[in-house]
């Protein structure tokens, strides 16, 4: 027998009035936007990678200044934050998807790392992070002796 849970019902139902005005072309009410910590997606999307001696982030960051970009590490974690201006209005706006705003993503690290021998890029919308990996990080290769 499934149990019900009135908290499960009103989830739901905050998820069919998401919808109803997704639907409809309007934004979310009480002013909730794609970049606000509020909002159900993550941005800036991302994609993390490693190899042997390197952590990789790429961050899609279109049309976002590098100048309002900021990155910083704390204890195995990178958090990278900014702002997306408003686009200067031009008549009666129909439909706004793109989103504007402060941002702030925090991303867990599954490696230690160095933080002096890490870089970062920004061309073309694309941020690009090198991360290299510290010292006891990395794989180690152990002689097995035989005896």
């Amino acid at each position: 027998m499934a149990s019900w849970s009135i908290f499960n019902e009103l989830d739901n139902l905050r998820r069919e009035i998401d919808e109803a005005f997704r639907g409809a072309g309007v934004a979310r009410p009480l002013g909730a936007t794609f970049l606000s910590p509020t909002s159900g997606r993550r941005f800036p999307l991302i994609n993390l990678s490693e190899d042997e001696e390197h952590l990789y982030i790429e961050a899609m960051l279109p049309g976002v200044d590098p100048k309002e970009l900021q990155l910083s590490l704390l204890r195995g974690s990178l958090t990278l934050s900014g702002e997306r201006k408003a686009p200067a209005e031009k008549g009666l706006l129909h439909r706004s998807e793109l989103g504007f705003g402060k941002f702030s993503r925090t991303v867990d690290l599954p490696a230690d790392i160095n933080a002096d021998r890490t870089s970062a890029e920004y061309k073309d919308g694309v941020m690009r992070i090198t991360m290299a990996k510290s010292e006891h990080a990395k794989p180690r290769k152990i002689e097995i002796r035989q005896g």
